[in-house]
Parts: structure tokens; sequence; C-alpha cells
């Protein structure tokens, strides 16, 4: 018994022994205790650790002026004045009838009875705008104002005015504006940055006017840059940001510290419509493009490559020993086309441009299309496996866009808009280059080229005897009034004949 309570006693000595090192017992009452055995192994460490352990920074408190006031509101100041917002009024018609597109009632009631008759019914958007010239010149979303038969700005001091819309291309989801003003006021204005500068991390500020409810900043940085597959555009490349970007920002600036436009808010990734730090807008490049088209004549013609282009597959990757898999994959080359008179080829993918990658079709698109007419750029490319090199002068597409001409008059043909046919139209409607003729590209709803069955899309081959080759020859023929109408047309790869009386 005894000799168990002394270990216990030698255990309580050596426990309070250790405890008056770790705790710094004063001298002489540790001198009073036995001495334990030194562990240098373990002293050692533990002082290595502490040398090692960087002291915490010691936290301060601002110590002038200027830091306490450090703020995004400079930028604001100088930045909001040049933000409008775009008030947009479509007219629509309606028709009475909820069997406005049953054929029984139809032809029971017939189309121009009261079941039948239509009346106007107003529908408005609400965006937001850039100033980027002091005469008034304004920068917004194409979705914007597309279709609208009024548009109307109201600037920060409250003032509204009437605009004309000098271009609206679907295609980039840009249109500009300009504001009428008898009295010739200068504007506040914003610079445009060069997008291509920005870098993932650099802090953007968003400013629009969400959801109708005035005026708004968020703040946020870029998240990621040449985002694709976030709009049905051939010019993707947008910026992501986590900056709040709601409903009526569409058409906002998007700046950087120093207040300039690097790109232009257009979309939210959002199943409710709300923003979830998720947030996109075109580069102020393709903005600049655009915006310049518009001051110099409302015209936007755009660098044409020639050549169809698809993604490069995990599959064409590995066949091509292109790891990992990018670029842009040539499917067809207009001949005489730039790119057929740089020497590519079908087949070719296309890696990069200037020195940029190509990740996708879209940013190739894209790159080209902010280059200037008559420039040249160099395209890095891959055949057969092979690296190779060429450079491509950058020319518009011959004819543009093809000639267009609406119907009108008491025709069974009043109503449709049509184009002729150009390489570049054909690309753009996924027609091989070499497609002829006459093209149909839009239909007024419950017209009677509508009623007769005409779709948008339709390419007209022949009409009462004639090959149609152009607008003209197809607007003359269409529009005589003839009793009857022979129409060859092909619709989705078939070729479809038919007798319309008139």
């Amino acid at each position: 018994m005894s000799s168990r309570l002394a270990l216990v006693s030698a255990a309580v000595v050596l426990v309070v022994a250790l405890a008056g090192i770790a705790y710094g017992l004063p001298r002489e009452n540790a001198a009073n205790l036995p001495a334990a055995a030194p562990t240098a192994p373990a002293t050692t460490a533990v002082r290595q650790l502490a040398e090692a352990t960087p002291a915490t920074p010691e936290r301060q408190v601002p110590d002038s002026q200027a830091q306490v006031q450090l703020s995004f509101a400079p930028v604001v100041k100088q930045v909001a004045p040049a933000v409008v917002n775009v008030y947009a009024t479509t007219i629509t018609r309606q028709t009475n009838s909820p069997f406005a597109d049953d054929p029984f009632f139809s032809q029971l009631f017939g189309r121009g009875g009261p079941l039948f008759q239509s009346r106007p019914r107003a529908s408005e958007s609400l965006g937001s705008g850039v100033i980027i010239d002091p005469k008034g010149i304004i920068v917004t979303n194409s979705h914007v104002v597309n279709g609208a038969t009024n548009v109307k700005v109201a600037i920060q001091d409250g003032h509204q005015y009437d605009v004309d819309v000098l271009i609206n291309n679907p295609k980039t989801d840009l249109a500009v504006l300009k504001i009428k003003d008898p009295a010739g006021k200068a504007f506040p204005f914003l610079k445009f940055a060069n997008s291509d500068d920005l870098q993932v991390g650099d802090l953007v500020l968003a400013i629009g006017n969400p959801f109708g409810v005035g005026q708004t900043v968020t703040s946020g940085i870029v998240s990621a840059l040449q985002r694709t597959g976030v709009e049905a555009s051939d010019y993707e490349a947008f910026i992501q940001t986590d900056a709040a970007i709601n409903p009526g920002n569409s058409g906002g600036a998007l700046v950087n510290l120093k207040g300039e436009v690097v790109g232009i808010n257009t979309a939210i990734f959002s199943r409710s419509g709300g923003s979830v730090g998720i947030g996109f807008a075109i580069p102020a490049n393709m903005a600049k493009t655009v915006a310049l088209a518009g001051e110099n004549g409302g015209k936007l013609v755009l660098p044409w490559l020639g050549a169809r282009l698809q993604d490069v597959t995990p599959d064409i990757a590995n066949s091509l020993n292109i790891d990992p898999p990018h670029g842009a994959m040539i499917t067809e080359v207009a001949p005489g086309s730039p790119a057929a008179d740089a020497g590519l080829k079908s087949g070719d993918v296309i890696m990069a441009i200037d020195g940029v990658t190509v990740d996708e079709p879209q940013s190739l698109n894209y790159r080209i299309a902010t280059k200037p007419i008559g420039s040249t750029a160099k395209l890095a490319y891959v055949r057969n496996g092979t690296p190779g090199e060429t450079s491509v002068k950058l020319e518009p597409a011959p004819g543009g866009t093809g000639d267009t001409a609406t119907i009108t008059g008491n025709t069974r043909f009043a109503g449709a808009t049509a184009a002729t046919l150009t390489p570049a139209l054909a690309q753009e409607m996924n027609l091989p280059f070499t497609t002829k003729g006459v093209v149909i590209s839009d239909i007024d709803a419950d017209s009677p080229a509508d009623r007769m069955g005409l779709k948008q899309g339709d390419i007209v081959l022949n009409l009462n005897g004639t090959n149609i080759t152009d607008v003209a020859t197809f607007k003359r023929i269409a529009s005589s009034g003839a009793r009857g109408w022979q129409i060859t047309i092909q619709r989705q790869g078939q070729v479809i004949r038919s007798y319309i009386d008139g």
C-alpha cells in the first residue's frame, strides 16, 4: 500500500513540475520540486515551430481621412450621367377570335368577318443604354429595341428624348440610337476601353435600370472571358461577371475603375430571371465596331472569312493530334473568298488568330468581326496533323447579304420580303455557298403571302416559267397581278412545284 502511494506521489510531483515549466512558475517555487529529465528533441521542435510561425499582422484602423473615404463613388459620379433608360413600344395586331388559326372557322365565317378583325395591342420593353458620343449616340442591345415602333430614352436628369435607330443588328445583339435634339445639346458620354486588356479578377461596375426601379450600380469582378453558348449569336465572346445584372440592365454599361466602358451588359444566367452571380456583357471592342458603323452612316459591314466552321470534337482532336481539343474546323470554303485566297481548305482546323487561341468557331468569328475591313490577320492552323500558318486579307462578303424587296399591292405575294442569295446569306441560312436564287427572308403575319403558304427560308427558283435569279426579277413578276401562279420553290432541300390561283 505504501509503495503504491509513493508512486502516486511521484507522479503528482512530476505533473506539477511540468506545469511549472509550462506556465512559468516562479523560480523559487520550481526549485523546491524534483527536477524532471529534459526532453531535448521535443523542446527543440517547439522552439523551431515558434520561430517559423509568423506573427499575426496587427489590425489597424484607417489613419487618414483619405483612407476612410475610399469608395467607388467618384467613378459612379463620372459614369452615371452617360447611362440612359431606354423605353421601346411595339404595336402588334391581335385577332378578336380564338379560332383565328382554325381553317374550318376561317372557311365558315370568312377571314374578313368581324370574328377575324384585329385590333392594335401595345407592349413595352425596358432596357438601358450608354451614350458614347456628345452628339447623343447611344449603344444598347438589339433585343431591347427590336420590332419597336417607338423608342424613347430618359437621361439621369429626368429629360426624355425621342431617338432614331441607326443600326439594329440582331447577329451581334447590338443597336445604335441617336437622340433627337434640335438644340444640339452636348451630352455626357463614356469612352470605350480595349476589352482585350481585361483580365479575370479585374474589378468592374455594372450600371443600368434593373426591374425599372431606377438607375442602379452593382460591383463585382471579371469572372471569365471569351464565354460562348450564352446567346444564339455568331460572334459570342462574352465577358462573365458576378456584378448583379437583372432584367432592365440590358444595354447598360460595364465599366472599369477608370470609368471606361469595357462591355455592354446583355444577359443573366438564371432560371428565375434574377441575378445569381453570373452575368454577361458584350465586349467593348465589338460594341465599338457597331457604334462606329452607326456614326458613319448606319450600315454595318463586317469582314467575311468565307468559310463554314464547326466545333472540334474529341474524336477530331485525337485524329489530328490536338490536345486539348479546341479550334474551329473548316467544313466548306466559298470559291473566291478570303479563306480560299489564303489557301485554306476543308478539313483545316484554325487554332489561333494573330497569336490569340481560338477555342471554338464563335470566338474566331468575334476576332474577325472586330478587325477593320482591309486589314490582314495571321491564322495558325492544323492540316492532317501538321501545323501551318497563313495570312488572310479581311474583306466584306461579295454582294453583302443580298438586295431585298418587300412585295406590296393586290397580289398573292404581298407581305413577302425576298433577298438575292449571296455567299454570305447562304452561309447565314446554312445553305451551300453555291446556292443561287431568291430566298424569302420574312413574311408578314396574316398577309396574302402567309395565307398562300409561303414560308420564311423558301428559295424561289421559278415563277410562271421564268427562272428567278435576283430580287428585281422576282418583284417584277410577283407584282404583275397574274391570274394564276406556277411556282417552283426549294424548301429544306426538297424541290416543290405547285399551281396557285390568282
